[in-house]
């Protein structure tokens, strides 16, 4: 199949609808949200805590949540595959092969995103404003919820970038979940299955779906960002 052919069926397959290929990307993007909802509050939090706090060990923590950034998603996969199996410690949660041990694995993932980018951007802020906050008599909790606003740019930075690292990583959910068809298949697992099989028509769909939901998503981000800009935007 040339190049043509298979970009021309791909387009078919969107625009008639196939149920297979959306519930496919119906399956990506629920397991994707379900493992960032899971992922945020945790991990915007602990980022807050080791930017605005000093405490011993402190540059050790910021260099493991950079440094887990690297971590490879693949080598997640076979932790949590080996902690899901039977034999493993989780393994009677009877999550592997399925929706809630993809979740886990996407919230796994996405972790380290959240933590990285919510650290930076707190850390970026005027330190002045948490400390004027305190002096008026703020609670620490309102001061936090305070300095998150100030810093909401750089949080959402990091959920629509942790968005973009989950939906589009392979190798944990091809290990988790199994690529079953209308149960575990993905998006990134269901374009290395149709490739591998010749029928590079859903692959090309899958992956200019893929595409769309990245750019939509950075396209939100630069929207938000452009009325932080502007100096008449109301904060």
């Amino acid at each position: 199949m040339g190049l043509l052919e298979a970009t021309s069926g791909a387009f078919a397959l969107l625009l008639r609808g196939d149920a297979a290929l959306w519930h496919i990307v119906w399956v990506s993007v629920k397991t994707t949200l379900s493992g960032l909802i899971l992922a945020t509050p945790p991990a915007v939090v602990l980022g807050y805590l080791i930017a605005m706090h000093r405490f011993p060990g402190r540059r050790i923590a910021v260099w493991l949540a950079q440094a887990a950034l690297s971590l490879p998603t693949v080598l997640i996969g076979l932790l949590l595959y080996l902690m899901l199996s039977r034999r493993g410690p989780l393994g009677d949660l009877g999550w592997l092969f399925s929706q809630p041990g993809i979740i886990a694995g996407q919230c796994l993932i996405g972790l380290p995103v959240l933590l990285a980018f919510t650290l930076a951007a707190v850390q970026a802020l005027d330190p002045r404003y948490a400390e004027t906050a305190l002096a008026h008599g703020a609670s620490r909790l309102r001061v936090m919820f305070s300095v998150l606003h100030e810093a909401r740019y750089g949080v959402m930075a990091a959920v629509i970038s942790g968005f973009g690292r989950v939906i589009s990583e392979v190798g944990c959910a091809l290990m988790v979940g199994g690529n079953i068809e209308g149960h575990t298949r993905t998006i990134t697992t269901a374009i290395a299955l149709e490739t591998s099989k010749g029928d590079f028509a859903q692959g090309i769909a899958l992956g200019i779906v893929l595409v769309t939901l990245a750019l939509g998503m950075n396209g939100v981000l630069v929207l938000l960002q452009g009325d932080a800009h502007n100096p008449g935007a109301r904060l």
